[in-house]
């Protein structure tokens, strides 16, 4: 037929056939084209033409192909898309049109691969977004600088303006423990607390916080002490299964009672001879190279501030140190314990020895070995960590490098003052504030205690308003201890370094297999009889074996070698883009640029919906929407060429009419 062989000169479909081009109708051939008469498709009367505008009506740019070419139809821009695609199954749809089963399995396979692909595209954007992190370690070598050691002689002594004080409050101890455990307090104690002349300070005792049994609770005995509120209508329970641990806490709550009220600058040190000697790879320690401080359970502390880098590691290139623990003015019911309080932590750190360090006992050499490990963290969105450049919701009360710790009790010490009104007197004071003490605020310690109940259990906003900071240092401890001075070398080590020399000061083996002190039956009979021998024949003496009060301690590096621990993301941006090309290839087998190839399908389908949408309103404002019928030559007036508006669609049943607002449209894309 004359339309097949029409089509056969068009060629194959595509780009440049059946689709709208910008501004004008597809024109088919140059034979089609007749200047002032219209092409006959096909022959003979009654035939459907198309007829052809002039050349001078259409502008200069029309004749050429246009920029941007759009398809006829959906069908066609499926097909074509599925026919040109580089996406895996998508020429299927095309190849098996003739078999309706093989086309609708190809698209339900096609469809669920695409859903399959997108539910795992959200798993991963799920992941991706909570922003994991997992930990990666790398060792390093170079040379460190040696951290601050702090010491302290746990020798909590008692303040000069305060003995009057402290004597009334071990008076009152000495009442509690008897009507409790009918146990009377050695005569030393009396010595220890001898009255010093001068001026009676104003404080008075509050007896109404007493050491008492509290009521059983799961059938276990309590002890301990009331807190009330300013009215006495509620009142909190310190309780405490052990008997020794209520003394201490009940004791050291009146205690720092008692050294609220002194001047700041009532610090009397008594650990003048705390260091007998120091000296870090065969060089000696200077007085520039401490820092004295004083803790209120600690006693005097005394904090290593060396500049020294650790040029090799090993016990020969270490910091030793010769100490003495002395119980001078102690207070037994504040510290039971004899011995020396260490930490190591990197320089400009505020040690807390109430969380962490650890304890040396005298006569003893304790030989400390120290491995280093740092922290890198990261920050937002990965996490929340503080880095030296940042600044965080508390003003720290300490003139130190930051640290978590420092924050929490800083962050703590605000709310104890805008809640309570004062200060804790184990933390610095912020500006103004006052220290607590039940002279002053009566209710404190009830104020207290829920505070510090809330900040245990995160209930506090501390624990957010402090992050961790980002570049971390801590150190792994690894410990030895041998007896020093030997039995043998006591007596002259002693005299060298000005103790008292005595001899033998260590029991033989002999001895100390008799020496075992069996705990008495009542109180009443530890104050009459001494402590017999396991055979029960004589009664030993009850002078203890004598003690050595000094101490040493090594300190050393035991690698150079350090580790570092980082946060590494799970899902960068790079390693996000591969998991999706992964998922990509393994569903529809296909690259990046397929991924294009669907953009721009999405874009055409657009634009032919606009282009569709702009014919049908302008079509529905009542401009010919169906083609016109062109008569034959003989039947055309004389005035000239076809109207503009009349178009052809060759060879279909009549020719389609471009409205004047869609060839705009259509020239804007061009």
């Amino acid at each position: 037929m004359e339309n097949g062989r029409l089509m056969a000169q068009v060629g194959r479909p595509g780009w440049g056939q059946a689709k709208w081009w910008a501004g004008a109708p597809l024109s088919l051939t140059s034979q089609m084209q007749a200047e002032g008469t219209g092409q006959t498709v096909g022959g003979g009367p009654g035939t459907w033409t198309c007829p052809q505008a002039s050349p001078p009506t259409l502008p200069e740019e029309e004749h050429g192909e246009r920029l941007v070419e759009l398809h006829a139809s959906f069908r066609e821009l499926v097909t074509f898309f599925c026919t040109n695609s580089t996406i895996h199954g998508t020429i299927r749809l095309v190849c098996s049109s003739q078999n309706r089963l093989k086309t609708a399995s190809w698209g339900l396979l096609l469809a669920g691969a695409l859903g399959v692909l997108y539910w795992q595209f959200a798993l991963l954007f799920e992941q991706y977004w909570r922003y994991p992190v997992i930990m990666t370690v790398s060792v390093h070598s170079e040379r460190k600088l040696f951290p601050s050691v702090t010491l302290c002689d746990m020798n909590p002594h008692r303040p000069h303006l305060a003995r009057h004080h402290l004597r009334v409050l071990d008076d009152f101890a000495r009442e509690s423990i008897y009507s409790l455990y009918r146990f009377n307090f050695s005569d030393s104690m009396d010595a220890l607390g001898a009255e010093v002349p001068g001026p009676e300070p104003a404080f008075h005792l509050d007896r109404r916080i007493r050491l008492q049994r509290l009521r059983p609770l799961d059938g276990q005995n309590r002890v301990g002490f009331k807190l009330c509120n300013s009215t006495g209508g509620d009142c909190v329970e310190r309780a405490y299964s052990s008997g020794v641990v209520a003394a201490r806490e009940w004791y050291r709550f009146h205690y720092i009672n008692i050294l609220a009220l002194l001047p700041a600058a009532h610090e009397d040190s008594h650990g003048s001879h705390f260091v007998f000697s120091c000296r870090y790879d065969d060089r000696d320690c200077h007085a520039q190279h401490f820092q004295t401080s004083h803790h209120p359970t600690y006693g005097s502390c005394y904090t290593f501030n060396g500049v020294w880098a650790a040029q090799r590691p090993g016990v020969t290139h270490r910091i030793s140190l010769v100490l003495r623990a002395e119980q001078l003015d102690h207070l037994p019911l504040l510290s039971t314990k004899a011995g020396i309080k260490v930490m190591i932590h990197p320089q400009d750190h505020t040690p807390f020895l109430e969380h962490q360090g650890f304890s040396i006992r005298p006569g003893t050499e304790t030989t400390i070995d120290i491995r280093e490990d740092e922290v890198h963290r990261l920050g937002s969105p990965y996490g929340q960590c503080m880095d030296s450049t940042g600044s965080v919701d508390v003003q720290l009360l300490y003139n130190t490098s930051y640290t978590r710790q420092a924050c929490l009790v800083s962050c703590f010490q605000h709310l104890m003052v805008e809640t309570c009104s004062c200060g804790y007197f184990f933390y610095p004071l912020p500006a103004g504030a006052e220290y607590c003490s039940y002279m002053r605020h009566p209710a404190w310690g009830h104020c207290f205690h829920h505070l510090y109940q809330k900040l245990k259990t995160h209930q506090l906003p501390c624990t957010t308003r402090c992050p961790r900071p980002c570049r971390e240092s801590s150190y792994k401890l690894s410990a030895g201890t041998s007896r020093w001075p030997s039995s043998t070398s006591a007596d002259w080590v002693l005299a060298v370094l000005g103790e008292p020399s005595r001899r033998n000061p260590w029991p033989s083996s002999a001895s100390i297999k008799s020496w075992p002190l069996p705990l008495p039956s009542s109180p009443s009979r530890a104050r009459t009889e001494g402590p017999t021998s396991r055979s029960g024949a004589q009664p030993l003496s009850p002078e203890p074996c004598p003690s050595i009060s000094l101490a040493k301690v090594n300190i050393f590096y035991q690698e150079l070698n350090y580790r570092t621990v980082d946060e590494t993301p799970v899902y960068s941006v790079p390693q996000l883009l591969s998991a999706m090309g992964s998922l990509w290839s393994l569903w529809f087998g296909s690259s990046v640029l397929s991924v294009v190839e669907v953009l721009e399908l999405l874009l055409d389908a657009i634009a032919l919906t606009l282009l569709l949408c702009c014919r049908w309103l302008c079509g529905s404002r009542g401009q010919p929407r169906a083609a016109t019928r062109v008569h034959p030559p003989s039947q055309r007036p004389a005035s000239g060429p076809v109207a503009a508006d009349t178009t052809s669609n060759a060879p279909g049943p009549g020719c389609l009419h471009l409205p004047r607002c869609c060839r705009d449209f259509s020239r804007s894309l061009g």
